[in-house]
C-alpha cells in the first residue's frame, strides 16, 4: 500500500507543485543582477539545494530555449523534483556523489556532447548545506565549460526544518537574484573548488 501511494504521489504531486511554483514566480517582484556579462555559449549551471524551488525557473528565464538536463538524486524526493521540472523542458539525470556517481557523470557528459547545458547542486543531496562537492567542477573541468551560479533572496518566505535549509519564496514578495559566471580554465580541482564555494557564499544566505 506505501508503494502504492508514492506511486500516486509522484503522479498527482509534481503538478500541482509546479503550479504553484509558478504562482510565486509570477507574483513576485524580480530584480535580477547580473555581476558580469553571461556567455550564451555552453555552461554549467548550479545553484544551492536550499534555492531549488527558484533555481530552475531563474534558469529558464535566462535560457528560454536552451536544452537542459539536471543532475538529481535517485531518492523519493528526487523523483519528485525530477517529475517537477520535466514541465520546465528541464530532463532529469538520475544519480548522486553517493549513488550511481560514475553513471550519471557518463550521462552528464554525453548530454554535454549532445548540446544540453547540465544543471545540478554543489550540496546535493543530502549536504552539508553550502558543501562543495565534486561534482560540478569535474564536469566543468573536464567538458571545458565555464560555470553559470544562480542565487536568489527573498524578502519574505517560509523556510523549511530540513538539512539544506530550503527557502520558499512567499507570493507577491521581492525577490533579488545574483546570477554570475567563472571560467575554471587552467586550474586544479582543489582550486576550481574552492574558487566557485568562494563566489556562490558571496550571495548565499
Amino acid at each position: 500500500m506505501k508503494k502504492v501511494l508514492q506511486k500516486l504521489s509522484l503522479i498527482i504531486l509534481p503538478p500541482l507543485i509546479y503550479i504553484f511554483m509558478r504562482l510565486v514566480w509570477f507574483s513576485t517582484s524580480k530584480k535580477f543582477h547580473f555581476l558580469n556579462p553571461i556567455s550564451e555559449e555552453q555552461s554549467v549551471c548550479v545553484s544551492w539545494h536550499g534555492e531549488l524551488f527558484m533555481s530552475p525557473q531563474v534558469y529558464r528565464h535566462v535560457r528560454k530555449n536552451r536544452p537542459a538536463s539536471a543532475i538529481i538524486s535517485t531518492h523519493t524526493d528526487g523523483s519528485l523534483i525530477a517529475n517537477t521540472l520535466k514541465f520546465l523542458s528541464i530532463r532529469p539525470l538520475r544519480g548522486s556523489s553517493r549513488r550511481r556517481a560514475a553513471k550519471v557523470l557518463i550521462e552528464a557528459f554525453r548530454s554535454i556532447k549532445e548540446g544540453e547545458e547540465v544543471l545540478l547542486t554543489p550540496d546535493g543531496p543530502k549536504g552539508p548545506r553550502h558543501h562543495m562537492s565534486d561534482g560540478a567542477v569535474a564536469i566543468a573541468l573536464k567538458s571545458k565549460l565555464p560555470i553559470i551560479m544562480m542565487n536568489s533572496h527573498a524578502k519574505h518566505f517560509w523556510q523549511l526544518k530540513s538539512w539544506d535549509q530550503f527557502i520558499i519564496p512567499k507570493p507577491f514578495t521581492t525577490l533579488n537574484i545574483y546570477i554570475q559566471s567563472v571560467s575554471l580554465d587552467g586550474m586544479d580541482l582543489n582550486e576550481a573548488k574552492a574558487l566557485l564555494l568562494q563566489k556562490m557564499l558571496e550571495h548565499s544566505k
